[in-house]
């Protein structure tokens, strides 16, 4: 079901309690029922971007937990993107994650909020940034991401939207600029140019193509969040991937590498 969180195959951990860490202590599901359901008690801004972007608790049986919190007012227009859209690309970059399975984006709705409609977002508690770092110890990971960003053309990869969760785990954010029809990929991760796409990442690939047919659950998901035209766009690039599976050097943007970089 691509309405919830039910992409997630990780077992419930335990019930959140008072004492209950906010990091990893819940599934995705669990996460994202949290995100939904919870009150948002408080509502911090955050110093980040030229859009507006939250810090909220959300109360949740008694405990308080963060999120970030993207309301649609807060975007500012651009001249490429439909106005008042970025909200929902964020959330169709989490439903095409969850569909293949790979789990880069931490759960992401959309629900009101203080400032109105927006996405909300389970916060990762992060180590301190340092991108070389991650890189070479999550090569595989960064694989992975860099056909997802091919896949939703995304045009703002940055190295400080690649988070280190406090356990390890590489978690990827900021996917408002994505779903573009016109190619608009830019991204600092172009150390795979000209390399061939691993066999495990285009066989995941395989299986997403009958939910993004007419009538697939995929299909019917992101139709309320992007436009006919992107959708058809995104089958397009998938085709492409598929067709032919070498990282690019490109992708007809006219700057391939965001600015600033990290």
């Amino acid at each position: 079901m691509f309405g919830g969180q039910s992409f997630s195959r990780e077992p419930q951990r335990r019930k959140i309690g008072t004492h209950l860490p906010e990091s990893e202590a819940l599934s995705m599901e669990g996460q994202g029922a949290i995100l939904r359901e919870g009150e948002i008690t408080a509502c911090q801004p955050l110093p980040r971007g030229s859009n507006y972007v939250y810090l909220t608790t959300l109360k949740w049986n008694g405990t308080d937990l963060r999120a970030i919190y993207k309301p649609r007012r807060g975007e500012t227009p651009l001249y490429d993107f439909p106005d008042g859209t970025l909200y929902q690309r964020e959330r169709a970059a989490y439903l095409v994650s969850q569909a293949l399975e790979w789990r880069l984006i931490p759960p992401t709705i959309i629900r009101q909020g203080p400032q109105g409609i927006g996405m909300l977002q389970w916060f990762v508690a992060a180590q301190t940034p340092d991108y070389d770092r991650f890189f070479d110890k999550h090569l595989d990971d960064f694989k992975r991401v860099a056909v997802f960003d091919w896949l939703v053309n995304n045009a703002d990869r940055k190295g400080g939207h690649c988070l280190e969760g406090l356990d390890g785990r590489l978690w990827f954010i900021d996917h408002g600029l994505t779903f573009n029809v016109a190619p608009k990929l830019r991204t600092i991760i172009w150390d795979f140019s000209g390399q061939p796409v691993p066999s495990e990442l285009l066989a995941d690939l395989e299986q997403l193509l009958p939910e993004l047919e007419e009538g697939g659950a995929l299909t019917e998901a992101l139709a309320e969040l992007l436009a006919p035209e992107e959708i058809e766009a995104l089958r397009g690039r998938l085709a492409y991937i598929l067709k032919r599976p070498v990282y690019p050097d490109s992708f007809g943007s006219y700057r391939r590498t965001p600015w600033p970089p990290y």
